[in-house]
């Protein structure tokens, strides 16, 4: 039994950091001797196969450290266990108001150290957006400020919600990390209390019956005990797990009793190997690894050790099986990094193709509108592009800013040549809102009704004014302007009295004209025809809506100027000089100016149709039979003698037009 108990003092010693009393230490030090002497015996080829097994013990090290190193820190915070229940999603795809809204999400649940990776994840993200839309409304603001002490001032209810969610879980994580402390403390003083009375067991003048139910109790105790801090879990862990194996190969015990709790414990650790098996087939090798990291806790806190015979050959299979399933973890982190590699590829050529965009030089607002499009279309391409490797992260994502600052800085450079035709228009029209201003009282509707609409006439020719400007400088013209019209309008209304009272009269008026007899005496007619025209003249001018009359009323003229077989020019002069008195009656100055041109250009077409004649006629004077004139030289002088009449009475329409103007 002696031997037995020196033995397994040996293994332990070298491998484990435990304490130990002074006579197991003599113990081990007279054992270790020989083990040494034979090691300096070894061959070539045994050293060779040691290299061999080292190499080996070394590859399932590194998989059973990765295990163990992910227990130790959960073991400080058992929330931690429950942060695999919540996939850990691409946050860098998220919009800014989807990541607040998670953000509010993930802060409601009470164990704030499963979210806490999730909500760091969520706050790189949106300060990443956030800083890329301070820095675009930064360049926005330069770009259009007037006042050079000005300061940029720029508030978002998103980063509001924001703060005031990370502050939440801020507040839940200290209280959460003051509480935890305490516990650990007091887990770790509980836990290394229970290994100093497995020390003591080992008492061959205590009952067998009681120690091991004080061995049990203290098990039981042990698995109780609470997390403990994750630099202490190794150190604490083994030393328990030392005396444990110890109580049960040192102690003389009840084979029987020892044997069959041996038998369990190897059952349930066979069963645990049959699980790896088949974890070791599982195609969600994450879930594998986190259902492996709870066997390895069960393994090492809840069962028991074994029989020495299956010590080993148990633990190798179950760290052989951890290897397997840690190499697939590594494979999956391999194409994890290829993934991450090829989204690096993919943001290197957004980067290209945003610097690409900002040396493209356009010409027109509407075109810049698409270009900046194409930036916003590739910006959300970066975001959606998914993780880059970590230590390329900061270089790639400092190209995209300076890109997108490149950019913006080249897009600016366009608008401010606008801005300066901007105020340059904002200028022109604060002058013709002055005017409008100075004549939206006047009463002189005549004159200043075309100055009015000239002067709208010209705001619609002016380009844009400074987006900042734009709607106040508009309201003050449309006031201005409508202020006048509404008086204009007023105005109309008020004569209207009058003229439709005019209408009614001329309208009755028609009916005694129409009913008019001529007495046959040309000069008695004639009279009485001007007089008609007087009175006519005298009821006033009618709605313009009803101004039909007034061709009623020439209609009747022309019929008795017909039946007094006056000149062709008394009529016509007649009816010239009736139209003119209407015109001259509705103010109307632009018909006026009208007809003085139209006039004009009669005159001077009739003119050249006379000249034309009159060269014709000097053409057939120098031929042979200029004495004899045939038939056609008759009907040109004919034609020459009609044109002169009709230049006669042009110039005396025109004649009479102007000596209305000068009245």
């Amino acid at each position: 039994m002696l031997e037995e108990k020196n033995d397994n003092l040996q293994e332990a010693d070298g491998k484990l950091e435990i304490e130990i009393s002074d006579s197991t230490q003599d113990n081990a030090t007279e054992t270790s001797e020989p083990e040494t002497a034979a090691k300096i015996s070894t061959s070539e080829t045994e050293t060779e196969a040691e290299n061999t097994a080292e190499e080996t013990e070394t590859a399932h090290q590194t998989a059973l450290d990765a295990i163990t190193n992910s227990n130790a820190e959960e073991s400080e915070d058992e929330t931690l266990k429950e942060r695999h229940d919540i996939p850990m999603q691409d946050y860098d795809t998220f919009a800014m108001d989807v990541l607040v809204d998670e953000l509010k999400k993930l802060i409601n649940t009470d164990k704030v150290m499963s979210v806490k990776d999730h909500i760091e994840e969520i706050k790189k993200s949106f300060l990443i957006q956030y800083n890329h839309l301070i820095e675009e409304k930064k360049e926005e603001f330069n770009a259009s400020k007037q006042d050079p002490n000005e300061e940029f001032e720029y508030h978002s209810p998103l980063k509001s919600k924001f703060d005031e969610y990370y502050n939440v879980f801020r507040e839940k994580r200290n209280a959460h990390f003051k509480h935890l402390q305490t516990n650990l403390k007091s887990n770790l003083e509980n836990r290394l209390a229970i290994v100093e009375e497995l020390k003591e067991l080992i008492n061959p003048q205590e009952n067998i019956k009681d120690t091991l139910k004080h061995f049990n109790d203290l098990r039981e105790r042990w698995k109780n005990a609470g997390a403990i801090p994750k630099d202490k879990y190794n150190h604490v862990w083994n030393n328990y797990h030392f005396h444990v194996e110890n109580f049960y190969d040192y102690l003389h015990l009840d084979r029987e009793a020892r044997d069959l709790d041996f038998k369990y414990n190897l059952e349930q650790k066979q069963k645990i190997i049959a699980r790896v098996e088949e974890l070791a087939n599982e195609t969600d090798i994450s879930k594998a690894f986190r259902e492996l990291q709870d066997l390895h806790r069960i393994w090492k806190e809840d069962i028991g050790p074994v029989s020495k015979e299956h010590r080993d050959t148990i633990w190798n299979k179950f760290s052989e099986l951890t290897k397997k399933i840690h190499d697939k973890r590594e494979v999956l982190f391999e194409s994890q990094r290829a993934n991450e590699q090829k989204n690096l590829e993919v943001k290197k050529e957004i980067i290209g193709k945003i610097e690409v965009l900002g040396t493209e030089k356009v010409n027109s607002h509407s075109q810049w509108l698409v270009q900046i499009q194409k930036v916003e279309a590739l910006r959300n391409e970066f975001f959606a592009a998914g993780k880059v490797p970590s230590e390329v992260n900061e270089e790639t994502w400092a190209a995209f800013k300076t890109a997108v600052r490149n950019f913006n800085s080249f897009k600016n450079s366009f608008y401010k040549d606008i801005k300066k035709d901007q105020n340059d228009n904002l200028n022109k029209k604060m002058a013709l809102v002055a005017k409008a201003k100075e004549l939206q009282e006047s009463t002189d509707f005549g004159a200043t009704t075309p100055i009015m609409k000239q002067i709208q006439e010209e705001w619609k020719q002016i380009g844009h004014v400074p987006k900042k400007y734009s709607d106040k400088i508009w309201k003050e013209f449309k006031d201005a302007c409508n202020h006048y019209f509404d008086k204009l309008k007023e105005y109309k209304s008020e004569e209207n009295v009058d003229e439709v009272a005019a209408f009614d009269n001329k309208k009755a008026y028609l009916d005694i004209l129409r009913a008019y007899q001529l007495t046959g005496d040309h000069k008695t007619d004639l009279d009485a025809i001007k007089a008609h025209i007087e009175i006519w003249k005298g009821y006033g001018k009618v709605p313009f809506s009803r101004r039909h009359i007034e061709g009623k009323f020439n209609k009747i003229l022309d019929a008795l100027f017909e039946k007094l077989s006056l000149s062709k020019k008394e009529t016509e002069m007649m009816r010239f000089s009736n139209r003119i008195d209407s015109l001259s009656d509705s103010n109307d100055t632009r018909k006026l100016d009208n007809e003085k041109i139209f006039l004009m250009r009669k005159i001077e077409e009739v003119q050249n149709e006379i000249f034309q004649l009159e060269n014709n006629i000097q053409f057939f004077a120098n031929t042979k039979n200029a004495k004899k004139e045939n038939s056609i030289v008759l009907e040109v002088r004919k034609n020459i003698a009609i044109h002169k009449e009709s230049l006669e009475l042009w110039k005396d329409k025109l004649k009479q037009l102007r000596n209305l103007g000068q009245e």
